[in-house]
């Protein structure tokens, strides 16, 4: 069944989820509908229409830290608590190179998200590029603790932006958590030329110690769900807004079964760049 503009009323009821624990791993399925009004798709940036999935996801009980991160590919980063994946890169690159993957919550170019951060695969499935709004509105609203928000492909917790200042104590206040990437300085190194300004993934770098997080925009810290600590995942407002590299070790059950990057008849093939993506001419010209 699809769910267009005339059945954005009726999300709540088409959503289903179910969590069990069997196997030492929760199993975590749902037909992907989410448990919030969406916008509308298809829309102008989107032509795919939501429809139901049929996600069943496993992530281990007790996770484990691998020797090193792991970066995400062809994967869903995580699933959220109504069953809705965290689902971050894009299949859209400046002419075709894979190096240059545009980024989809920057604004830099439009794929036709609303207001949840979300929007439409080809084959239907609705997945979250940022925070999750809608979901967390769900939940009861962000801010009044640490709001776990869905369990990551390697079975670490998923929290919103919020934390405890002193990750070891309870008891000090919460905090908004920032992120430790920036804007690389100078000029892009080949591709679409120009300063990094967010269109791209690859205009971002980690700058340790900058934020609150590491490299996987996570800490260990404590929680209400694991109050002798756990490391865990945050969402952020600024990049990486959903993280890009697993602590551990992703369960396989999130790999993706579609069509590679960059199939045709994704979405509409972004504008040929512009001067703003070309390299700088020898005269700088006003932005």
């Amino acid at each position: 069944m699809a769910l267009g503009a005339s059945a954005l009323a009726s999300a709540e009821d088409l959503h289903q989820f179910q969590i069990t624990v069997a196997d030492h791993a929760r199993i975590i399925q749902s037909n992907g509908i989410p448990d919030h009004e969406t916008g509308t798709f298809p829309n102008p940036r989107n032509p795919n229409q939501i429809l139901p999935q049929r996600h069943e996801y496993r992530v281990p009980i007790k996770p484990e830290a691998a020797a090193a991160p792991t970066p995400l590919r062809r994967a869903a980063f995580g699933v959220a608590l109504n069953g809705v994946p965290f689902d971050p890169g894009t299949a859209e690159f400046w002419n075709g190179d894979r190096n240059w993957n545009y980024e989809a919550a920057t604004g830099s170019l439009d794929l036709g998200l609303d207001s949840s951060h979300a929007h439409v695969q080809p084959d239907g499935s609705y997945h979250y590029h940022a925070m999750p709004t809608g979901h967390i509105a769900k939940l009861g609203g962000d801010g009044q603790k640490p709001l776990l928000i869905g369990w990551a492909a390697d079975g670490f917790p998923i929290y919103s932006a919020f934390g405890f200042s002193d990750p070891r104590d309870p008891n000090s206040p919460l905090k908004k958590l920032r992120s430790s990437y920036a804007l690389k300085k100078g000029q892009r190194e080949g591709g679409p030329g120009g300063s990094p300004d967010g269109t791209f993934t690859a205009d971002f770098e980690f700058v340790h110690g900058s934020g609150d997080l590491d490299e996987c925009n996570g800490r260990y810290e404590t929680t209400p769900e694991f109050p002798n600590g756990t490391y865990a995942y945050h969402l952020t407002e600024e990049f990486p807004f959903i993280p890009r590299m697993w602590r551990g070790t992703p369960d396989p059950s999130f790999e993706k079964k579609g069509p590679p990057p960059g199939a045709p008849g994704r979405f509409p093939r972004p504008p040929h760049p512009t001067t703003r993506f070309r390299p700088p001419v020898p005269e700088p010209r006003p932005r």
